[in-house]
């Protein structure tokens, strides 16, 4: 990355902190993957109980495999189940886990957090529960304001984790949410956090690289 880009990344990442800082968040930024590793070994302590949502951010970082080699008690929802229940029960342990780890679908300059869900148990879990929250979030899902965060929900992060998980939608044909009545459809809680309730609880590490959808 040259170096203009490099620095209009790192000044949008530092208004992003700062304004999720006066909404008592907690946030760092980082350079890259490597450091966003680092950092969550330093968040996480030995034996604490872990959990974690869906997230191509978590896969692409490295930070999956950096949990499942760390001493602590990971819930990890990417085991095989022998049933759709057996897998409900250990998503919900996330609701009493001491750390819940996840990403975002947008994050704005004003410091709010966008998301979308199926279940809902990501953005639930964010909402209430776990001790602590950890957000690892890519440059790229820097948004001017809700209006942006919307679009960048219903164009890039909606249809993009619709292909990826194969389902049969209207947005993974046009590329774009339809807002359809499909069986199939991912998108049913929108949740919009635009303050951390609990002072600090929520601790935001957003990469000045691009992770995620």
């Amino acid at each position: 990355m040259n170096e203009v880009k490099q620095e209009y990344i790192s000044l949008q990442c530092q208004r992003v902190k700062q304004a999720l800082e006066k909404k008592r968040f907690l946030c760092d930024v980082v350079k890259d993957a490597k450091e966003a590793r680092k950092m969550i070994h330093s968040l996480i302590e030995e034996n604490q109980s872990v959990s974690f949502g869906g997230s191509m951010t978590l896969e692409e970082t490295g930070i999956l495999d950096e949990l499942r080699s760390m001493p602590i008690q990971l819930q990890d929802r990417n085991v095989p189940f022998s049933s759709r229940e057996q897998r409900d029960n250990l998503l919900r342990q996330a609701f009493t886990s001491d750390v819940f780890v996840t990403s975002t679908n947008a994050i704005t300059l004003q410091g709010e957090l966008y998301n979308v869900d199926g279940t809902g148990n990501r953005v639930a879990a964010m909402i209430f529960g776990p001790k602590k929250v950890i957000v690892v979030c890519g440059c790229n899902k820097i948004c001017r304001d809700m209006n942006e965060a919307e679009k960048r929900l219903a164009c890039v992060a909606a249809p993009m984790n619709a292909i990826r998980l194969h389902r049969d939608t209207p947005c993974t044909k046009i590329g774009e949410c339809c807002n359809c009545m499909s069986d199939d459809r991912i998108c049913d809680a929108y949740v919009r956090i635009g303050r951390c309730h609990e002072e600090h609880r929520i601790h935001v590490i957003l990469i000045e690289e691009a992770y995620g959808y």
